[in-house]
């Protein structure tokens, strides 16, 4: 069973073509691992599509998509939604 931290690494290293191993939780999208703007939006649709469940779509506004720096304000983010650890 994989945790939110293991399923969101996937994306973020799928998206962003990076190691899996160099992401923590305090890794800064930007700073880190160099994201853009267009990066980070399709990023954004990646953790959308991977959390989203039959009959509970994940939707992230452009406002909260903004707030998320870092691969915890992602973590945060899906957990105050409802998702949890496999």
């Amino acid at each position: 069973m994989a945790t939110v931290f293991e399923r969101l690494r996937i994306v973020i290293a799928e998206q962003l073509d990076v190691n899996e191993e160099d992401i923590t939780t305090e890794t800064s999208f930007a700073d880190d691992l160099n994201a853009d703007s267009l990066d980070l939006i399709e990023l954004i649709t990646a953790v959308e599509e991977e959390f989203s469940q039959p009959g509970n779509k994940l939707e992230i506004s452009d406002e909260e998509a903004e707030k998320m720096k870092t691969t915890q304000d992602a973590m945060d983010y899906l957990f105050d939604h409802g998702v949890k650890d496999e």
